[in-house]
């Protein structure tokens, strides 16, 4: 028996070795898949699920990357690293409240921990300025089935009283016209194409050298959807973009049926999917102080192609893009 532990071990530290190779090459679902064998022998190890669960999370999976992080802190109670990747995996839903409780948790673990509190210093702001935009912004909303004007204006009155909090008035009619030309524009090409429309992100860049502005105003994520390390590798890039063109906004244009990963409308219980099977666009909007999702269904009336009415979207639920603006 004990030869048999000696070797469940040893298996198990190798995998564990493959899999951090493969992580830090960017190869998620291949690190994923080579913990998952480390953990079958070597169920006990907290550090295995901690790697999975980070693993996880960079393919956007962060309902696992929840539960193995959730394992990690059973298996070891008094080890930071798994509060941590609990708070990672909270963060990530948006669930900001319970992640600063699980930080503080890792932070009490180990209190020399500079990476957490870090974390926790950057959330609780976080959290401070998003209480302070809710009671700002009232409580209207969207109803299903609104009409492009609608999403508009709604849009405009979210965005200013949002960017009040943060003195940012005049970017905020900036994304309110970058998001009204993109959309009309969108819906237009869509139509035009019979429903075929090119994936693609586009960035409300700042002021950099304007030759090179048109270029970078428009990313084509195309192949983005393919899988979840596609999706993972362009988001990566999506934020490094962000971050080079000084951008303030973004917003993705893609139709459902060009989307293999994620599948947001195949989801059940209260992430069941509401709106019909017909194709559609999804647009998300990306900025700093304000994230906002859409699906607009075409339908065919009178053998024309229609794309009417906006059903806003549960960003915890049906989100196409993980934040991009941090």
């Amino acid at each position: 028996m004990q030869g048999d532990d000696s070797s469940s071990a040893m298996a198990s530290k190798s995998l564990r070795e493959e899999g951090n190779a493969f992580f830090k090459a960017g190869k998620y679902l291949k690190a994923a898949a080579v913990y998952t064998q480390a953990i079958k022998a070597d169920p006990s190890n907290a550090a295995l699920y901690s790697n999975r669960s980070a693993a996880f999370l960079n393919l956007l999976k962060v309902t696992k990357a929840l539960s193995d992080a959730e394992m990690a802190v059973q298996l070891n109670p008094t080890w930071e690293k798994g509060y941590f990747r609990k708070g990672c995996a909270l963060e990530a839903m948006e669930h900001y409240d319970e992640a600063l409780l699980a930080y503080r948790e890792a932070l009490e673990q180990n209190p020399k921990s500079v990476e957490v509190a870090t974390k926790i210093r950057r959330l609780s702001q976080l959290v401070r300025d998003k209480r302070r935009a809710q009671e700002k912004s009232g409580s209207a909303k969207m109803t299903d089935g609104a009409t492009v004007g609608a999403v508009l204006e709604q849009l405009k009155t979210e965005l200013v009283s949002l960017a009040k909090v943060d003195h940012l008035e005049s970017d905020s009619i900036e994304v309110h016209t970058f998001f009204k030309n993109i959309i009309e524009s969108s819906i237009n090409d869509y139509i035009n194409s019979e429903c075929k429309l090119q994936a693609r992100v586009h960035f409300l860049v700042g002021k950099i050298d304007k030759d090179l502005n048109d270029s970078l105003q428009v990313v084509t994520v195309e192949k983005a959807f393919e899988s979840p390390d596609t999706l993972s590798s362009c988001v990566t890039f999506l934020r490094q973009h962000a971050i080079d063109t000084l951008a303030r906004a973004a917003c993705l244009v893609v139709s459902k049926k060009s989307i293999a990963f994620p599948r947001v409308w195949d989801g059940q219980g209260i992430r069941a999917w509401k709106h019909g099977q017909e194709d559609g666009l999804f647009v998300q909007l990306e900025s700093s102080f304000l994230r906002q999702l859409w699906f607009v269904p075409c339908t065919v009336e009178k053998g024309k192609y229609i794309c009417r009415d906006f059903q806003r979207l549960d960003l915890d639920f049906h989100a196409i893009l993980p934040p991009l603006f941090r």
